[in-house]
């Protein structure tokens, strides 16, 4: 086998080209090539995510996408919330989120507590 270590941007696009000519082909799942592509595509990977490193999302626009995805409006939201206005004031940034509105969107929306966490870009007046 040819592989070796991607190191640069050069190692990574030969990389991609070989990947794309191997899918092409589509190797069974435990051949030589379908090995040979999921060992390429790990590589892939890990070069990309170090070198190329994607962010999470602002909390205020991943929550409003997912209430889109899930259909639900701040209505909905204010119902689980407990209380009528809350997620339109979080997503105008006039009110921070506490912890347990941070549990309950986080559960309710499935995202992740680290995306909720982060700081709010929007600026948040003093309660």
């Amino acid at each position: 086998m040819d592989i070796k270590p991607i190191r640069t941007d050069e190692d990574h696009q030969h990389a991609l080209v070989k990947i794309s000519r191997l899918m092409e082909r589509a190797p069974a799942e435990g051949s030589p090539e379908g090995d040979r592509l999921d060992i390429l595509a790990t590589l892939v990977e890990s070069y990309e995510a170090t070198r190329h490193p994607i962010g999470l999302p602002d909390p205020i626009a991943a929550i409003s996408a997912r209430m889109a995805d899930k259909g639900l409006s701040a209505d909905d939201l204010d119902a689980l919330l407990g209380r009528r206005g809350r997620t339109a004031d979080l997503l105008a940034g006039r009110r921070a989120p506490t912890v347990p509105t941070l549990r309950v969107l986080s559960r309710a929306l499935d995202l992740p507590a680290e995306i909720l966490l982060q700081p709010y870009r929007r600026p948040i007046a003093a309660e």
